[in-house]
């Protein structure tokens, strides 16, 4: 006679032998790293600098550190502005290509501890990035490559001293979520005094793998960005959008900060070697650097969440630079756009109809529930719906016993299976038939796509390109405000 225990013991060994197993892995798939850094969608970038109040976009690197006054400065008060717009993190220039540096660094006297701000003992990167953990936001690093103050420029001296500072700020200002390298280098400058012209093999000047090295050291979980990664790269322009297909795998090689082409930046390479995902980094301003001309000139709410839409809704990450006023604080104008853009978003993505829908898929993975419809919608970015192997364009159905109206769909794939699907198309029940009102090509970690009002009792997705079965790990629909 079968005991209690060994029936669950044979009910066990049975539901492993006959529980499918899930999909192998497609492509170039995500590091730990990558998926912490995905999962934050959206950040600010703060320009803060000599900039500021001499009323320029770059500095010569001539500017006396006396300029640098804030007269309010308040770091609790950029991190709130950054939290309450829906921010995750906060990327801090702590040396533009002016060279003055925000914390009192070992290594050169052009900085905060000669300037009048805090009688010359603050510290403003170490400030931000408190504000940061107290308001629950991870904290990044900018640190240009060129340095149009210091006399070394452009000689190998120069590069000891760059890698001491970045040692300085990976490791006095806790954890960095990510790594910043423009791509500005060389040129002009002051270069202390000699007023010259400096030009650099940006190819080989900086030796970027020993200085990717000390990010590694230092750093493991720091995303480093640039034109070419290594973990995140550029999206190709500043303008705020990232291309309508936007693969994040790409092929690294040859790639380095200062190198880019843009349109290639833009859309990725659906047959990249390496994950590659792209940041778009966008000012709330005409300019980064705060200008008092451009008060009126700031980013209306409908604007950023264009922006929005057309980054984070296209699989990429999105940077907003908030530039902090010659206080020392964030503008009222630049508060009040992100605070109305804020609302919108939550307004639109506050009920998601899909959670009250029957869903039904023309196939199941193994008929195992575990890859069953139901998975798009319980909230978890770990489980997905998929099918079996040989079946790569599915179907799946959304029906209500009423009629419900949306305006954009939200669709992700489990990135770390890869990027799978190549297109996909909507359709609505109308008048008797199916009828396709929009569609799409690459999904990615997120793909919002906005459209007129559509008002039906049922919704099919069609996966139409795939060259493997696909992995969707959540399907939304909501109606904007």
């Amino acid at each position: 006679m079968k005991t209690f225990a060994s029936t669950l013991t044979m009910f066990a060994l049975l539901t492993a032998v006959t529980a499918a197993e899930p999909p192998k892995p497609f492509g170039p798939v995500p590091s730990e790293r990558q998926l912490r850094w995905h999962q934050l969608q959206f950040y600010c970038f703060i320009h803060f600098t000599v900039n500021t109040f001499t009323d320029k976009e770059w500095g010569y690197g001539d500017e006396a550190e006396t300029v640098f006054a804030p007269t309010a400065f308040d770091a609790n008060q950029i991190a709130r502005t950054a939290k309450e717009a829906g921010m995750r993190g906060l990327v801090l220039t702590c040396k533009h290509h002016d060279g003055f540096c925000l914390w009192p660094s070992a290594f050169t006297e052009h900085s905060v501890k000669k300037s009048p701000w805090r009688d010359g003992k603050g510290d403003m990167v170490k400030e931000i990035s408190a504000a940061c953990r107290r308001h629950g936001l991870k904290f990044g690093v900018y640190l240009s490559p060129w340095d149009r103050n210091h006399k070394d420029y452009a000689r190998p001296e120069y590069i000891t001293y760059y890698r001491n500072q970045l040692r300085e700020l990976l490791t006095n200002y806790g954890e960095v979520f990510e790594m910043w390298f423009d791509g500005a280098n060389g040129g002009d400058g002051y270069y202390g005094g000699a007023r010259e012209k400096r030009k650099i093999d940006n190819r080989t000047y900086y030796d970027w793998d020993n200085t990717w090295k000390i990010v590694r050291e230092l750093q493991p979980f720091a995303c480093m960005f640039s034109d070419g990664g290594p973990d995140v790269r550029w999206v190709g322009n500043e303008r705020g959008f990232a291309g309508e297909t936007c693969w994040a795998a790409m092929t690294r090689e040859g790639l380095l900060p200062g190198h880019a082409d843009p349109k290639l930046l833009n859309a990725g390479q659906r047959d990249g070697k390496d994950w590659l995902p792209a940041e778009v980094d966008v000012s709330i301003r005409p300019g980064w650097f705060y200008h008092e001309k451009e008060d009126a000139k700031v980013k209306t709410p409908e604007q950023l969440v264009k922006i929005y839409f057309e980054s984070v809704g296209r699989g990429a990450n999105l940077i907003l630079n908030l530039p902090p006023d010659r206080r020392g604080i964030i503008h009222e104008n630049d508060v009040k756009s992100l605070r109305e853009m804020r609302r919108v978003l939550d307004k639109t993505f506050s009920k998601d109809l899909a959670r009250n829908a029957k869903l039904t898929a023309s196939n199941v993975r193994g008929g195992d529930k575990a890859f069953g419809p139901a998975k798009l919608t319980d909230g978890k970015c770990a489980t997905y719906w998929s099918t079996d192997d040989n079946v790569t364009t599915p179907e799946l159905t959304l029906e209500w016993n009423k009629l419900v109206t949306f305006d954009v769909v939200k669709i992700a794939e489990e990135i770390q299976l890869g990027q799978r699907v190549e297109e996909f198309v909507l359709d609505q029940w109308k008048d008797g038939a199916w009828q396709e009102f929009a569609k799409a090509t690459s999904i990615g970690p997120q793909r919002l796509l906005r459209f007129a009002p559509v008002t039906t009792a049922k919704l099919r997705l069609r996966i139409t390109k795939s060259p493997v079965c696909p992995a969707i790990s959540e399907l939304g629909l909501f109606k904007q405000p």
